[in-house]
C-alpha cells in the first residue's frame, strides 16, 4: 500500500485522476495529510464516500510508530519511534521561552563516526524517507494536541538530529518542500534549520533552494584538532576546502552562517581553541553556538565547567564574533542524539538475557 505521507502533491494528483477524479481532490487530500494531521482516510470528510473508499484501497496514512516516550524535569521531551522495518530513530521536543522546537533525524544511524555522537557508534543503517522525516513532526503535533497544547507553539525545527541531513538529499529536500508549503506544514523557512558537517555538493543545493537556515557542525578552529574529534567528516572535506564553499553561501541580508561548537572538556575549549575561532572566523558572516558536552553513560568526553565557557564565550566576544551559550537540555533522559536509541537497546537486551535466565 502506498503511502500518502510519502507522495508530493504531483503525485498525489496523478494517483487521484487515476482513480477517475478531477486533480483537485489532490489539494484537499494533501490538506487532510499534512495541515489538518489525520491518521485515516475516513476523516477525510469533504471526499465522497466513493472516493475514501477508492482511496483506501490505493494507499494508507502511516506514520512512526511510538516506542517511547520519556519527559525531563525541564519538559523536554524525547520520542523513541519505530518505522516500518522495525528501525529506531529518535526526535526531541526542546521546551524554549516562548515556543518549542523539534529536533529531527533523517538517518538510521550516521556514517560519520563523530567521536562524541552516540549515533555515530551506531554506524550507518540507511536513509529515511520522506515520510518517516515528516513522520516526525505529526507526532509530535499529535502529541502536543494529546496534551491540550496548540501546535502553533511547535514553531522551530532543527535537523540535528540522528543521520548527516546531507547526505539524504533527495528526501531532505522533498521534506523542506512540505515543510515550506503554506498548504503543507506551514512552517517559515527562517525557523527551519538544517546542520551538517559540510558535505560540498549538498550545501550548493540547499543554498539556492533558500527552504531552510544553515548551521554547520565545527567543532574544532584547525583541521588537525577537526580530524580528532571528528575524522570521517574533517578528512573527507578538509577546512581549506570547506570554508571557501561556506564564504560563496547564499545569505539574506543581515544573515549569518551558525557555526556549532561541542565543548570538550581539555580537548577543546581552552582559551587558544578561543583565538584560533577568531582566527578563522572573526572576517566572516558568522555566529558560533557554545554546546557543552551532553555525556552519557561510558561517554568519551566530559563537559567544561561553567566559568570555563564562559571565559571561552567572553574572548569570542572581545574579539568582536558572535557567540551564544546553548544550555543544555533533557540530560535526565538521555536527549543528545542517538543516547535514548543506546539506552532503549540496552534496556531490551537485558530484558531478553533476565528472561532466558528465568
Amino acid at each position: 500500500m502506498k503511502n500518502l505521507c510519502n507522495m508530493s502533491l504531483d503525485q498525489l494528483r496523478d494517483l487521484v485522476t487515476g482513480l477517475g477524479e478531477p486533480a483537485y481532490r489532490a489539494e484537499q487530500v494533501w490538506q487532510w495529510v499534512w495541515d489538518k494531521g489525520v491518521q485515516r482516510i475516513e476523516e477525510m470528510t469533504n471526499l465522497s464516500k466513493d472516493l475514501r473508499t477508492k482511496l483506501a484501497q490505493a494507499g494508507e496514512i502511516r506514520w512512526p510508530e511510538i516506542a517511547e516516550i520519556l519527559v525531563s524535569s525541564d519538559t523536554t521531551v524525547k520520542f523513541m519511534l519505530r518505522l516500518d522495518d522495525g528501525a529506531l530513530v529518535e526526535t526531541v521536543l526542546i521546551p524554549e521561552r516562548t515556543h518549542t522546537t523539534q529536533c529531527l533525524s533523517t538517518q538510521v544511524g550516521c556514517a560519520m563516526g563523530c567521536s562524541f555522537c552516540s549515533t555515530g557508534d551506531m554506524g550507518f543503517t540507511r536513509n529515511m524517507t520522506m515520510a518517516e522525516i515528516l513522520g516526525q513532526v505529526l507526532v509530535a503535533r499529535q502529541y502536543l494536541k494529546d496534551q491540550g497544547r496548540e501546535i502553533k507553539e511547535l514553531r522551530n525545527l532543527v535537523f540535528m538530529g540522528m543521520g548527516e541531513p546531507l547526505l539524504n538529499l533527495d528526501e531532505l529536500m522533498r521534506s523542506l518542500a512540505v515543510l515550506n508549503s503554506e498548504t503543507g506544514l506551514g512552517f517559515s523557512s527562517r525557523r527551519i534549520t538544517v546542520s551538517t558537517v559540510g558535505v560540498l555538493k549538498g550545501l550548493e543545493v540547499l543554498g539556492d533552494s533558500g527552504l531552510a537556515m544553515l548551521a554547520v557542525s565545527l567543532h574544532a578552529p584547525t583541521q588537525q584538532l577537526r580530524e580528532q574529534i571528528m575524522p570521517t567528516a574533517a578528512k573527507a572535506v578538509p577546512l581549506d576546502e570547506l570554508m571557501p564553499v561556506l564564504d560563496r553561501y547564499p545569505l539574506r541580508p543581515r544573515q549569518r552562517i551558525t557555526y556549532e561548537y561541542i565543548m570538550l572538556k581539555g580537548v577543546n575549549d581552552k582559551p587558544e581553541h578561543a583565538k584560533g575561532l577568531v582566527r578563522l572566523l572573526g572576517q566572516r558572516k558568522a555566529k558560533v553556538n557554545l554546546i557543552a558536552y551532553n555525556a552519557g553513560p561510558d561517554a568519551p568526553y566530559q563537559a567544561p565547567a561553567r566559568m570555563e565557557i564562559l571565559t571561552f564565550e567572553k574572548i569570542l566576544h572581545v574579539k568582536g564574533l558572535t557567540a551564544t551559550i546553548r544550555s543544555s537540555k533533557g540530560q535526565d533522559i538521555s536527549a543528545a542524539c542517538g543516547q535514548l536509541k543506546a539506552d532503549y537497546i540496552r534496556r531490551q537486551l537485558e530484558g531478553c538475557d533476565q528472561k532466558d535466565t528465568k
